[in-house]
């Protein structure tokens, strides 16, 4: 596999026709909301013949195929979600970034992958009976299936891999329990479901529930401990404002970070907590990925680490009262907004 596109050039532009009959045939991007009238109308053969020939159809205004892939899955939207696709299309530098791009729309969770082949002579790993293949394209064929790190039978992880989430010390149940239902009482959804190996959780706006502003998803292959450590981190980025903020401003608004910048906060806030609640976690390892030379950047704001962190504490310490909403303030005698910022 080249590492970029020297060597392929406009030759490139004929393999999206068997890229298509691929999709057509298989299905392999049904999961995709709108799937049966991109494939139908926007990838029509009409289109990319058009495209290719750089012919201009005066009936259609066609855009970017992967532009108009990328826009119709929803777990792109949100300003988060798209960086954590910039970090990972520069992650594989034996793939083409346009690859790395072609894989993670098809599998959010994706942590890493590789061909057949590649697992089984560099790994020594077999594919799983039932493992669903990713597509990219390749020089001189017309597609390449991969393999997401949970298709692989008993891959073998760097041991830094396998600790990410590791919570050691004396745990106790009531944390999380408190935590989960203060989350609730901030309007945040907190739901435990199967991510990848690699990927602990994440944190996203809530667009499918008038009741929650925001949603999170905690992989819940983790014991008790690390799914607290996990809690802690996505709920750092939600009160830091990483995800901008809400109409009843319950936390600030600050979207424009780059993701160095909300990695180090939010998990320097659950270093914070879960130092402080006696455990320990492989915290500073994962801060000092996101520190270059040995620079903190500039806008990290430790002002509201240290307020995140202890409103998250609390959280974990006693049952508070549900923030009012901006209607309800308005009324005489009604409590001021919660104060984080």
């Amino acid at each position: 596999m080249l590492e970029n596109d020297e060597g392929i050039g406009f030759r490139a532009r004929w393999l999206i026709f068997d890229v298509l009959a691929w999709l057509r045939c298989y299905g392999l991007v049904e999961d995709i909301p709108g799937y049966g009238d991109y494939v139908d109308h926007t990838l029509s053969d009409r289109a990319i013949k058009a495209a290719i020939y750089a012919r201009e159809d005066r009936d259609h205004e066609y855009k970017s195929t992967i532009d108009e892939l990328f826009r119709s899955s929803a777990a792109y939207r949100e300003s988060t979600a798209f960086q954590e696709m910039i970090a990972f299309c520069s992650r594989f530098r034996s793939y083409a970034p346009f690859n790395n791009m072609l894989v993670k729309v098809q599998n959010r969770a994706c942590s890493f992958y590789a061909t057949r082949k590649h697992w089984k002579e560099e790994f020594n790993c077999e594919i799983k009976e039932d493992a669903r293949p990713m597509l990219i394209l390749a020089p001189m064929h017309p597609v390449m299936l991969v393999y997401d790190i949970d298709s692989v039978e008993n891959p073998p992880l760097p041991q830094k891999i396998k600790d990410f989430a590791r919570v050691d010390g004396e745990w106790r149940p009531e944390k999380l329990e408190r935590l989960l239902v203060n989350a609730e009482r901030w309007r945040i959804r907190v739901n435990f479901k199967t991510l990848s190996t690699t990927n602990g959780g994440f944190a996203t706006a809530d667009r499918k529930s008038a009741q929650f502003k925001m949603r999170i998803v905690v992989h819940d292959g983790l014991g008790p401990a690390e799914r607290f450590a996990i809690l802690c981190h996505e709920m750092a980025h939600i009160l830091l404002g990483h995800l901008d903020s809400d109409e009843d401003m319950w936390w600030p608004s600050r979207p424009g970070l780059d993701l160095k910048t909300v990695e180090i906060e939010a998990e320097s806030v659950a270093h914070i907590v879960l130092t402080r609640a006696g455990l320990v976690s492989a915290s500073p390892a994962y801060l000092s990925s996101h520190i270059v030379d040995g620079h903190v950047p500039a806008c990290v704001s430790v002002d509201l680490i240290a307020k995140v962190a202890g409103k998250i504490e609390e959280m974990s310490f006693r049952l508070l009262t549900a923030p009012k909403l901006k209607s309800d303030r308005a009324k005489p005698g009604s409590a001021k907004p919660p104060r984080i910022a």
